[in-house]
């Protein structure tokens, strides 16, 4: 098995989709402890519905380049789920709200203006993940880089801050933080990272590289720094380990980066039970 990896391994979009998975899963885990903490976990899941929306509306413009598209309507939605969370319309309201219109939207578009004679095949292959990341282009590699940079550059610069107002957001909101802002920056970066989750896991599947490695890290760490540390590392390892092992057995990608990391996530929970107990 090590040398049919090793073999693998020297055909360059193999690299790229490893590169570009590596650094995703990286940003998508950082995120994750900050998102599950404030009880945030939900804005994923709606962007990842609104992303399908976005990328429905893509298609049926031809756009070359879908992020164009996807990005900017994203971070817009995330920033209206905020703005009305705190509204006459509850968060998790808008949330479900946001969801099932982008889905519903996003079908219809696809159905009304079909791109190919295979719209399910189109669907499923978004919403659940397809070969996509094994066909990334150099440019896409180079974006996926460059904005997954500029992510954990600001998760650096911030980390004080988003510290804070995780654990409280009233009492740093009474010292004068400006909360409201560090909230539309999180949301804003969990919007960025949906997107460039869903050519690895689609649409559907991208709150679970979110999620899932923070709350693996939580069952055995309960300090802020080590539980970041250690949800980056159990992301990085699953999308690796996912990404050969879809590879060797011919799985879509994204469920089998998942199933991967349901597993660590099972481990991770019996030796927290370990640690308990003794």
């Amino acid at each position: 098995m090590i040398s049919t990896i090793a073999d693998y391994l020297q055909y360059p979009f193999v690299r790229n989709a490893l590169i570009v998975g590596i650094l995703v899963s990286f940003c998508a885990s950082l995120l994750g402890v900050t998102l599950v903490l404030k009880r945030f976990s939900f804005i994923g899941d709606g962007l990842s519905h609104a992303a399908f929306g976005a990328m429905a509306i893509a298609a049926v413009l031809r756009v070359n380049n879908n992020m164009i598209v996807v990005m900017p309507i994203t971070v817009i939605c995330a920033v209206l789920i905020l703005r009305t969370g705190n509204g006459r319309i509850k968060g998790d309201a808008s949330v479900a709200m946001l969801s099932v219109g982008a889905l519903a939207i996003g079908y219809l578009l696809l159905n009304m203006f079909p791109t190919s004679t295979n719209i399910s095949g189109d669907v499923c292959s978004t919403l659940f993940g397809s070969s996509l990341i094994l066909t990334l282009s150099t440019a896409d590699v180079w974006i996926s880089v460059i904005m997954s940079i500029v992510l954990i550059i600001t998760f650096v610069l911030f980390y004080n801050k988003l510290f804070a107002i995780t654990f409280d957001e009233q009492f740093s909101a009474a010292t004068g933080m400006r909360t409201g802002l560090y909230n539309t920056i999180i949301a804003v970066i969990t919007a960025v990272v949906i997107v460039l989750a869903m050519n690895l896991a689609g649409s559907l599947l991208t709150s679970a590289l979110i999620i899932f490695p923070a709350l693996s890290a939580m069952r055995v760490f309960k300090g802020f720094k080590s539980v970041v540390i250690c949800s980056a590392a159990v992301g990085v390892f699953s999308s690796a380990l996912g990404i050969i092992l879809s590879i060797l057995a011919s799985t879509p990608v994204g469920s089998t980066i998942v199933a991967v990391q349901i597993v660590v996530f099972i481990a991770f929970s019996a030796v927290g039970k370990l640690l308990q107990r003794g």
